[in-house]
């Protein structure tokens, strides 16, 4: 086994914010081959430039191009640029004015936290912009007060964002410059639940009561099947953070939430589990199997569900022997720990679907939640 610890990288924040470091240092007349960028909670962080370019008296170009470390993040190996044009401040104070260029997205929907009309980038990564501009003024040119109008972009940010929520959030024409901490941990759980976050703060802001929940694209697409008459901001895909996403739905105030999935993630969430990934929820296909049996499946049947090697292989067995009515049995606790995780108030409803994406049981047909 490869026990090989995973690498940290730096985020879009971090690669601006090193980039407006290296070009202002550049037009001050201080190329660098790298720079230090202090990061939100105190550290520092080495980052390796690119390139830097004079462009004009007092104005650079600089490029970072963004490490992910072992995160599978669609930014990761982007050049991200800072263009930075120094102007005496005259009588004024100092100001750093951080802009949007090519390939960094435009809000278009309220909800972010950036205003629709500015560029997606986010507040504390244009802190950490200003703070690296400042920071390099001291540095190269002491005692000079200078006014820095940043441009950041990013080479391909507009093919780069079909892969990412924007457009689904309402950013539109390329990524955004992101990062709370400045780093990107490998497979971050908190990255996962601020994703969630920002998608329910975008649904309520466009003033919708109730969002659809799925684990991935696959079931959010017959979920948009189940639910035409929603939008696409009322779908929310939540991996397998299933405890984490209901609370959360019950926090921003929505009114109803819909649970779709497929067999085998259901009877995992029928089960009561926070997190359903399955290195920590392995398959209980014997609590299964009990469930059924209560229902009243004869006993060689629930045995053979109980040894079966997926949750595919037992709903497979369930079909043969002409008892799908008891994947009920799923879904009625699956809706349980739904209002469980929920809390009161939030009025929850879920269907199970097979593979192919048929729904097996609907709490709405069956006199639950609608």
């Amino acid at each position: 086994m490869n026990s090989r610890r995973l690498r940290t990288g730096f985020s879009t924040g971090t690669a601006a914010a090193a980039a407006a470091k290296a070009a202002t240092l550049t037009a001050l007349g201080q190329a660098p081959a790298k720079v230090e960028v202090s990061l939100p909670d105190g550290g520092r962080l080495e980052i390796a430039v690119s390139q830097c370019r004079l462009l004009a008296p007092a104005q650079a170009l600089a490029v970072v191009i963004k490490d992910a470390g072992d995160d599978p993040d669609v930014t990761n190996k982007a050049a991200i640029r800072a263009s930075v044009r120094l102007l005496p401040a005259g009588d004024g104070a100092a100001e750093v004015r951080v802009l949007g260029g090519d390939g960094v997205g435009l809000v278009t929907r309220p909800g972010l936290p950036v205003a629709p009309g500015a560029p997606a980038i986010n507040p504390v990564p244009r802190q950490m912009i200003e703070k690296a501009v400042r920071q390099a003024v001291a540095w190269a040119a002491p005692g000079a007060t200078l006014t820095a109008e940043v441009v950041v972009s990013v080479a391909g940010g507009q093919e780069l964002a079909r892969h990412t929520l924007n457009p689904r959030l309402g950013v539109v024409g390329g990524i955004s410059i992101l990062g709370t901490t400045g780093l990107v941990k490998p497979f971050s759980h908190q990255a996962y639940t601020e994703t969630i976050d920002l998608c329910l703060s975008v649904a309520t802001a466009a003033g919708l009561s109730e969002v659809v929940l799925t684990t991935g694209g696959k079931s959010e697409k017959w979920a948009q099947a189940l639910r035409p008459d929603l939008p696409e901001a009322a779908m929310i895909q939540i991996a397998d953070f299933f405890g984490y996403a209901l609370a959360a739905c019950a926090k921003a105030g929505l009114r109803q939430v819909g649970l779709v999935s497929f067999f085998g993630k259901a009877v995992k969430q029928a089960s009561g589990l926070e997190y359903t990934h399955a290195r920590q929820a392995v398959m209980d296909l014997a609590q299964l199997a009990e469930w059924l049996g209560q229902a009243g499946l004869d006993q060689a049947a629930a045995q053979s569900v109980a040894q079966a090697n997926t949750a595919r292989h037992a709903l497979d067995l369930l079909r043969e022997l002409g008892r799908l009515e008891l994947v009920s049995q799923v879904g009625r606790r699956m809706l349980t720990a739904a209002e469980h995780w929920a809390g009161p108030g939030l009025r929850p409803w879920a269907v199970v679907l097979d593979y192919d994406g048929r729904p097996l049981w609907d709490s709405r047909a069956q006199g639950g939640q609608a």
